[in-house]
């Protein structure tokens, strides 16, 4: 009895030992599953449309600059850079104040380089209040704000309040998610 092997005989083989085994593999290496929860998570996260960024120029709002291109790079989240110059009551709003107009737009300047790192559209916003915090929950509340990214550093030596007068008043009023970066004072 002579062994002859026909070539449709050995491709059949070889279709079924591919099947064969990946049916195995298949088996072997199940899927993660996905909870609802960690799914609806995700889907918020990614309906974030558009972010505000208070800045003053400083390292800690800089780097919350930085937090809400991250967070906002996987849908091109619209990234609203605001400065907010706080005018005292005992002044018009209006008054002239060009040393600090020049510091906001050094500020915004700095702030617009990273997200330009990011390839995210944004827009940039020097506004007068009499107090920064009420202002900004109130601009993205108009603004229809998503998100609002605040960074803060905790004053040397204050351990009473570790968060700013600023950030207690948009967690107050803000009526759209507050993400807030403390860094711890140096």
């Amino acid at each position: 009895m002579s062994l002859e092997i026909s070539l449709l005989g050995a491709l059949i083989s070889l279709f079924f030992i591919l099947v064969l085994s990946g049916t195995l593999w298949w088996m072997l290496h199940p899927h993660a599953f996905v909870t609802q929860a960690a799914a609806k998570a995700r889907q918020s996260v990614l309906a974030v449309k558009k972010i505000m960024v208070p800045t003053v120029g400083l390292p800690h709002t800089e780097r919350s600059v930085e937090l809400a291109c991250r967070l906002g790079r996987k849908q091109m989240a619209e990234i609203y850079l605001i400065y907010i110059l706080e005018v005292p009551r005992t002044m018009p709003l209006g008054v002239p104040l060009s040393d600090a107009e020049k510091e906001a737009e050094a500020a915004l300047e700095r702030a617009t380089q990273i997200v330009l790192l990011h390839n995210l559209p944004m827009q940039k916003l020097i506004h007068r209040a009499r107090v920064a915090g009420d202002d900004i929950a109130k601009l993205a509340k108009d603004m229809e704000m998503d998100m609002i990214v605040l960074g803060i550093q905790e004053e040397a030596g204050s351990h009473i309040d570790p968060l700013n007068k600023t950030a207690n008043a948009i967690l107050k009023i803000a009526s759209c998610e507050v993400i807030i970066d403390k860094l711890p004072s140096s």
